[in-house]
């Protein structure tokens, strides 16, 4: 459960991250994606599904890093080089042209997620822009 002072602030806070990823995203994130593993009855599969899975592609980090899902079960698709195979469900992904930049290892609540995921996206932009320049 979320501290009161904590659901609160999650507007701002979502509006803050969500601003700063349009920002910084521009063109250069268009070939990022999320991977999220999964497995048949894993209780924070459901979990992140019910909180966060019918609202992530109308967000910021939505539209900056489309979800994919994937059996852990399955082999890799061939084009998703990852640094480890995923052993936990769920396991976050994110990757710029099928190449692992970062993951997270488990679902940590709704909260958690998005500054974590937002904090990825973010770290992900200014790689690519310390590429580019």
């Amino acid at each position: 459960m979320l501290h009161p002072l904590s659901r609160s602030l999650r507007p701002l806070r979502r509006a803050l991250a969500a601003a700063a990823i349009c920002l910084l995203a521009g063109p250069a994130l268009a070939d990022l994606q999320l991977y999220m593993f999964e497995r048949p009855g894993c209780p924070y599969c459901l979990q992140w599904e019910r909180e966060v899975g019918p609202a992530y592609p109308n967000t910021a980090e939505g539209r900056a890093a489309p979800l994919v899902h994937l059996d852990i079960g399955d082999p890799l698709p061939p084009d998703l080089v990852v640094v480890s195979p995923p052993q936990f469900t769920p396991t976050f992904v994110l990757a710029r042209d099928g190449l692992e930049l970062s993951r997270i290892v488990g679902y940590p609540g709704e909260g958690f997620f998005w500054g974590l995921l937002g904090q990825m996206i973010a770290d992900a932009t200014a790689m690519e822009e310390g590429a580019t320049e």
